[in-house]
């Protein structure tokens, strides 16, 4: 017997991890991750073995989120999947499924954007928990391996970006500066990891001066490429003698020109609700600095949970669930996009 609320399945296979989860209304039921060790082998992500390896992780992963729901097929209201922006191969897998599942259901279909979905994660709810949540409109500084955007959330699916990465994003200068110094893939956790055990101010490093709310931080990583390559040829043990504090300080600049642009952004509009999105969110570093700074201005800010801001298709569910209430669904023609 079908149960009362919506039901909605969401699928995310954007990048490395292959995700489902079931919410029913804006509860959290389920989430499953299966992630792919394989990468740490090349430093990056391979995006034909990341497509390979979705394609036999997408049936098991839906399979055990479904069970861990303590759901019926038959009670899933609507499908939600990643469209994109992502990698295509890893893309396709997931609305290849999400498409099948549609059609062998008759049930709507829901197309995700994946940047929309990590802002909406703030608004995911588990059973029992209380969940602190922004009013609308609010300010979010969403950060991830491929984006750093400030955006106005006028509502569930009315935002507009007002800053954005004129070059590389936040995410990107934390794995590649982590790659300078020999660390493995991905090297933004234990970059965080390694910073709290090491001095922020020990070290300087080019801030750049882009305008209004945009950013850039491909100057940032030439300026900690060439910083440690000259201190290498002074101490060959340099980065081992130091590498806390390098880490420490490294994660501060960066996590000081994200919130510097957010404020900035936070004075200009007059909101005072300000929230932190996507995968880069996770860093410890980088909540502490914004909390800190937010106390002294009189801010208010939001955190989603570790676990959901990094890619995980609860984010796609929620999305799916507001958008289910809308009647926003998509067609079965419905193609991928990349960026």
């Amino acid at each position: 017997m079908k149960s009362y609320g919506i039901i909605i399945l969401g699928i995310e296979t954007s990048c490395d991890d292959t995700s489902a989860a079931i919410i029913k209304d804006d509860t959290i039921l389920s989430c499953v991750i299966s992630g792919q060790d394989v990468h740490k082998n090349y430093g990056g992500v391979v995006p034909e073995l990341s497509s390979r390896a979705h394609q036999q992780n997408i049936v098991p992963v839906v399979d055990q989120a479904i069970k861990d729901a303590s759901i019926s097929i038959e009670e899933i209201d609507a499908i939600a999947f990643t469209r994109g922006p992502g990698l295509m191969g890893s893309l396709l897998v997931g609305c290849s499924f999400a498409k099948g599942f549609a059609l062998s259901r008759n049930i709507p279909l829901i197309e995700v954007d994946h940047l929309q979905a990590h802002v909406l994660a703030h608004f995911i709810k588990e059973k029992n928990v209380y969940t602190k949540t922004p009013n609308f409109p609010f300010l979010t500084l969403l950060v991830s391996g491929g984006n750093s955007q400030i955006i106005v959330v006028e509502n569930f699916l009315q935002m507009k970006i007002i800053g954005k990465t004129i070059d590389d994003a936040a995410g990107e200068a934390y794995d590649k500066c982590a790659k300078i110094m020999g660390l493995t893939y991905p090297g933004g956790p234990l970059i965080d990891q390694y910073a709290n055990k090491g001095n922020p101010f020990k070290f300087k490093f080019a801030k750049p001066k882009v305008a209004k709310f945009d950013y850039s931080f491909s100057g940032l990583k030439t300026s900690f490429l060439y910083f440690v390559r000259d201190r290498l040829k002074e101490n060959a043990q340099f980065i081992e003698n130091n590498l806390f504090d390098l880490c420490a300080s490294l994660q501060y600049t960066i996590n000081d020109i994200l919130i510097s642009k957010l404020i900035k952004a936070a004075k200009e509009t007059n909101i005072r609700q300000l929230a932190l999105s996507g995968g880069v969110s996770a860093n410890s570093g980088l909540r502490t600095q914004l909390t800190e700074k937010s106390q002294k201005l009189g801010y208010e800010t939001f955190f989603t949970k570790p676990k959901y801001a990094t890619d995980n298709a609860a984010m796609v569910a929620i999305t799916g669930y507001f958008k289910y209430k809308e009647g926003l669904f998509g067609e079965l023609g419905a193609v991928p996009y990349a960026s």
